[in-house]
């Protein structure tokens, strides 16, 4: 009894030690239970052990099955996951099929906002195709304690911000609800107005009329795009950028290179941007993977005439004169589908800015001029009920020409410039979308490779701290 009573108290410690972190007192509720596991012993929980025959073969990989998924469910909320790169959107840093181990605890986890949820999905269950976890009930943001905050140049994961409302159809799922509502808009537009003679209000009124007929046309063809659905923010896509704008900060893209606060930020070593590339003949295999050209470049360079590539590698093939007759950076830029998708800046991928990343606690002066940049924090991330009216900016119903933000904010950019879906098109990351920092690679698949040579053995283990 004494041991009982050992592992009792040794068990309790530890779990108020645990509430005690996430300052969840709710958890108190389950106390009686494990007093009853180890001391009073009055629920049977395996019964099924004085069963015989099929019931308790089939009752013990149920218990052990249960036991898992709560273990993993448990695992993965507070302490760590796993997530695998999906995109060359960081590439040459980090690759497509690198396994990442990622750290929960680096920042803090996140009380969980549906915590009832089935482990090891993200929102939709495999086979049956339906949701994964039930929106109710649903808590308010909180985060534990990490161990420290997102830093400059941090590689993060994080939930889609732009995730928030998407269409049913699983063939468009994957694409940005926002900017498909302007694209058709544009398309279904009988003109294309002269938006420089326009007044702000009028600019603003406009773009508002776009957004709206590119989502009539959407719910007007459920047939193709199925209905709009949303998710809430820890159920929507796992991204993986890196943070090149913290909190408080001036950002401004001037020629490709970020500045902050005026002063040039260090790019990665690995940085890609897109070239125009004119071959002679087709580039060796071992040249290809010496220089990390991987076959989906090849495909961009086929299907476009350009491919991604990291300054190493276009000072090499500039030597290769052989099998290459011409390299030139592409500078093609596009002011369309660029944040924000409601205003009218003349910014691209290449020159945008300056824009200042929202601080908790810190206010900014809202005019005509930059509400297209801060509506969604103001409206969306932070819950607001925003209008603008008769040029007037009108927030819960009163006007207003400032607003202190409640939440930090982050700009994330992928290594890969020219072939990154990142805050340049969909804006802030609010630090409620924050999901942890990736440790290390403990396995990495090469897509263009089979068998054994598919493992890049390199990278295996390779700290994500050491990859600049």
């Amino acid at each position: 009894m004494k041991v009982q009573w050992t592992k009792f108290i040794v068990v309790l410690v530890l779990y108020l030690l645990f509430l005690l972190w996430l300052k969840s007192w709710l958890g108190l509720v389950v106390i009686p239970f494990i007093y009853d596991a180890y001391i009073s012993k009055k629920i049977k929980w395996q019964w099924w052990r004085d069963s015989e025959g099929p019931v308790r073969f089939i009752m013990s990989w149920v218990d052990a099955l249960v036991f898992a998924l709560i273990a993993v469910y448990f695992v993965n909320q507070f302490f760590f996951q796993n997530y695998v790169i999906p995109s060359s959107s960081l590439e040459k840093s980090l690759l497509t099929g690198d396994y990442l181990f990622v750290s929960k605890v680096s920042y803090g986890p996140r009380i969980p906002e549906t915590p009832l949820t089935m482990p090891l999905t993200q929102h939709t269950l495999p086979v049956f195709g339906c949701k994964s976890y039930i929106e109710w009930p649903h808590w308010d943001y909180r985060r534990a304690k990490g161990f420290g905050k997102v830093k400059l140049n941090d590689i993060v994961v994080f939930n889609y911000p732009a995730g928030d409302t998407l269409v049913s159809n699983e063939q468009w799922q994957a694409a940005d609800y926002y900017q498909m509502c302007y694209s058709f808009g544009y398309q279904l537009a009988p003109y294309q107005p002269n938006l420089a003679k326009y007044t702000p209000q009028q600019r603003y009124d406009y773009f508002n009329s776009i957004y709206n007929v590119g989502r009539k046309y959407i719910v007007d063809n459920p047939q193709t795009y199925g209905t709009i659905m949303t998710r809430p923010v820890d159920r929507r896509e796992n991204y993986v950028k890196r943070c090149v704008g913290l909190p408080g900060m001036t950002l401004q893209i001037k020629n490709r290179i970020v500045y902050l606060d005026g002063k040039p930020n260090k790019e990665p070593d690995n940085v890609q941007y897109s070239y125009y590339v004119k071959l002679r003949q087709q580039l060796p295999e071992e040249l290809m993977h010496d220089l990390g050209i991987s076959m989906e470049d090849l495909t961009s360079l086929n299907q476009n005439g350009y491919m991604p590539l990291t300054q190493k590698a276009v000072n090499a093939l500039k030597q290769r004169k052989d099998l290459v007759q011409s390299i030139t950076l592409n500078t093609d830029a596009t002011t369309q589908d660029i944040y924000p998708l409601n205003g009218y800046k003349g910014w691209t991928r290449d020159n945008y800015g300056p824009v200042w990343i929202p601080a908790k606690g810190k206010s900014i002066h809202l005019d005509m001029n930059n509400i297209a940049v801060y509506e969604r924090p103001i409206k969306v991330y932070e819950g607001n009920d925003l209008k603008v009216k008769g040029g007037k900016i009108y927030i819960n119903g009163k006007p207003v020409t400032s607003y202190t933000f409640k939440m930090d904010y982050y700009w994330m950019m992928g290594d890969n410039r020219h072939n990154s879906a990142d805050s340049r098109y969909w804006g802030f990351v609010p630090e409620d979308h924050i999901v942890g920092k990736p440790i290390f690679i403990w396995y990495s698949s090469d897509p263009d490779r089979k068998g054994f040579a598919k493992i890049r053995w390199n990278r295996l283990f390779t700290f994500v701290d050491n990859i600049k």
